[in-house]
């Protein structure tokens, strides 16, 4: 029994250098992740916000649910739309998809 206790005794200690070694994979592939896809993402969700807050009297918008109109009345957290034929909706401001910009040629032509 006591050669048992000296065999266990003599082990070398271990796992200092391997956790280290198996972080820095870890590390680095979450490096990649946010030049690759956090960051870009948060770049474009700041453009879309600075859009929207941007949007004003005129504009033509794309709403969260596909509806296509024209900004007709701006408040601070919401727009008026007009569908066209007199049908005009209330939309809350952050469920803007998309500010069309007239300018831009469309995809059809």
């Amino acid at each position: 029994m006591t050669n048992i206790l000296l065999v266990a005794a003599a082990a070398p200690a271990s796992g200092g250098g391997s956790f280290i070694g198996g972080l820095i994979p870890l590390v680095l592939i979450f490096i990649i992740f946010w030049f690759l896809l956090i960051r870009p993402q948060q770049k474009q969700m700041k453009q879309h916000q600075a859009t929207i807050a941007a949007t004003k009297k005129g504009d033509q918008v794309v709403t969260g649910g596909g509806l296509i109109g024209k900004v007709t009345k701006v408040s601070d957290d919401e727009v008026e739309v007009d569908l066209g034929g007199g049908m005009k909706v209330r939309a809350v401001k952050s469920m803007l998809a998309k500010v069309v910009d007239p300018k831009a040629k469309p995809a059809n032509d």
